[in-house]
């Protein structure tokens, strides 16, 4: 397989998200998530020459993708960092503010399609799932060395794993013995650990699990938290910033968030005057989320789940 196609990955809601995102093509747009640069090419085929492009990534194999795909376009700027930095970076850059971000949030397919990257759950392993390599926390730090209680909480919270207390104690007996180092041994715990009967029906039975950990060893829910709370004030007024999840955590706190934003009042109804200082800071373009076609769903299944959220500041 050729070296430029190493990153290879299917972007989701691609035409959706840029569309809604891009409302100047002389401004300055971020996608905080390059992952594949599926959506950093549309968005720079889609500005004028005057446009301005500042990808960011922490996986330093996306970077070095998109540096091979589109690195020679001059209004491209590459950045390999978290997007929880994204205040800091566009300050250092002197980029601050701008017209719209992106976030295509979760893992892409190259991390989960390379088999040594040990986020998969069909692929046998090393037990990792760090997307910033140089990250000190992995999978299998946390699985071998985590209290069953700690263990047992994320697989709930991260996972919403209901055979989450039962799988954490499997995985300290095993622990016990011998330690967890592949993702093949750790998905043989987690089926061992669920009853046959409820392993029969649903999704695979080590798809929460590994979701958890995933969300747990990269911070997932706490990074967006930070971004978002970032995001805004990074943004011209008429801006935009566009968010695409792919679980009910990640869209459940962007939803709550763009809900701030807008600012309705939550006071009493009958109250004279309001007292609860909420402001209009943002409207949301959105009214419901928008979802992948059937067509899309059928041609990549991973799209199934994505939702796609978008809010102008005003």
């Amino acid at each position: 397989m050729p070296e430029r196609f190493a990153f290879q990955h299917r972007t989701v809601l691609k035409e959706e998200a840029v569309c809604l995102l891009l409302t100047d093509v002389h401004g300055v747009y971020v996608d905080c998530t390059l992952g594949g640069a599926g959506h950093s090419a549309h968005i720079l085929d889609s500005l004028s020459p005057q446009g301005t492009l500042i990808a960011m990534d922490q996986d330093p194999q996306a970077i070095d993708n998109a540096a091979r795909l589109l690195g020679r376009d001059p209004r491209l700027k590459l950045i390999q960092t978290n997007f929880e930095h994204l205040k800091s970076q566009l300050q250092a850059c002197n980029r601050f503010p701008v017209h719209g971000l992106l976030f295509d949030l979760g893992v892409s397919s190259p991390q989960i399609d390379q088999a040594e990257r040990g986020f998969s759950y069909q692929q046998d392993a090393g037990l990792d799932m760090r997307m910033n390599p140089e990250n000190p926390l992995s999978a299998a730090e946390i699985v071998n060395h985590w209290s069953q209680e700690q263990i047992a909480r994320i697989l709930w919270e991260y996972g919403e794993e209901r055979w989450s207390r039962q799988i954490a104690r499997h995985i300290v007996q095993t622990r016990a013995k011998e330690q967890i180092r592949s993702t093949g041994a750790l998905v043989q715990v987690i089926k061992e650990a669920i009853p046959a009967a409820a392993r029969r029906n649903g999704p695979h039975p080590a798809k929460r699990s590994f979701q958890a950990l995933r969300i747990a060893v990269n911070d997932e829910l706490g990074v967006l938290r930070r971004a978002l709370d970032q995001a805004l004030e990074c943004l011209a007024v008429g801006g935009r910033i566009a968010v695409i999840t792919f679980h009910s955590l990640e869209d459940r706190m962007v939803k709550e968030k763009m809900r701030d934003w807008q600012g309705q009042c939550t006071c009493p109804p009958g109250l004279p005057i309001c007292s609860c200082g909420k402001k209009t800071l943002a409207k949301i373009i959105t009214t419901k989320p928008l979802l992948p076609t059937q067509t899309e769903v059928e041609n990549n299944p991973r799209s199934r789940s994505a939702k796609l959220r978008v809010a102008e500041k005003i």
